[in-house]
């Protein structure tokens, strides 16, 4: 009988999945953050061509833009590795501390970058690196 605690038939692992899927989607509304009332002429959200109107933003617009495509790079690797720990019969509750941890990181990664603290990022952006490939061999006996 599995004893972690679940909702909705999913740990607090699969959980950390789903808020890590919606990280990337958090950076792009940071980047646009209070450009959706200004017109295009004044430098306005251009839904019409959002990818070059990112591309065209600076400072921390341009930052949470990066940001997004860190978390999406990032994202496979830790669904993957939540898989497998979870196939391969890792202890749930080290797991979901785990992913929690892995989540927390990047968070406080996303922050980093977004203040334009990047050795600050750099190094956060490496732990959660090492709890990731902590989250694979977890289930390894």
């Amino acid at each position: 009988m599995n004893t972690s605690l679940t909702f909705a038939r999913f740990t607090v692992a699969y959980w950390c999945v789903l808020v890590v899927a919606l990280l990337p989607i958090l950076c792009a509304g940071l980047a646009k953050w209070g450009m959706f009332s200004k017109s295009r002429r004044e430098g306005g959200y251009d839904n019409a061509n959002p990818r070059a109107w990112l591309s065209r933003q600076t400072d921390w617009r341009a930052r949470a833009n990066a940001a997004q495509a860190n978390s999406f790079e990032a994202l496979p690797f830790f669904i993957g590795a939540v898989i497998i720990a979870h196939q391969l019969g890792a202890h749930q509750t080290r797991l979901d501390i785990l992913a929690f941890i892995y989540l927390v990181l990047r968070l406080l990664y996303i922050m980093m970058y977004v203040a334009d603290l990047p050795s600050i990022r750099s190094v956060v952006w490496t732990l959660a690196l090492a709890v990731n490939i902590g989250i694979l061999f977890v289930g390894y006996r």
